[in-house]
């Protein structure tokens, strides 16, 4: 399994990949969701990083992170193939992600998802990610938030 940076070659599978992934979980794609497959551009040229799972040739799985402010990024838009699921593609690019932001000064990693993403969750407690309360959580679908503090 090859970890690769975005190359917009792969816009299309990364939209695809997560419009399967949240209609398969919840139905429907929200307003949100829209506006991030519109300004990817945008967001890659602000810092964020899309990073894609491949082997052969074939995308497996995909997932975003994005400056949110001066020292906070999210991580965001982790998807995987159902096809390719339980072969560690996501778990792997998350850590990519993580070790991105890091590396581009992030001081605080966030993280908002559904509590019923049982796989997901496991990730985020697997690299230290720790469960916070908002008042907000940005997403109908989204009921349970994390953040991970980087050690100085």
């Amino acid at each position: 399994m090859e970890l690769v940076s975005y190359d917009p070659k792969y816009r299309q599978k990364f939209i695809e990949l997560n419009t399967a992934w949240i209609k398969n979980n919840f139905g429907f794609l929200e307003d949100e969701d829209i506006k991030t497959f519109q300004k990817i551009e945008k967001e890659i040229a602000k810092g964020a990083m899309i990073f894609f799972a491949l082997e052969n040739s074939i995308v497996l799985a995909a997932c975003m992170t994005r400056p949110i402010s001066k020292d906070t990024w999210e991580i965001c838009k982790l998807a995987t193939d159902e096809q390719y699921r339980r072969q560690g593609a996501g778990s792997k690019l998350f850590k990519k992600c993580m070790e991105y932001a890091i590396e581009n000064n992030a001081k605080r990693l966030f993280i908002i998802s559904n509590s019923k993403l049982k796989p997901a969750l496991h990730i985020y407690q697997k690299y230290g990610f720790i469960e916070i309360k908002l008042d907000d959580y940005e997403y109908s679908r989204g009921d349970i938030a994390f953040e991970y503090i980087v050690e100085s």
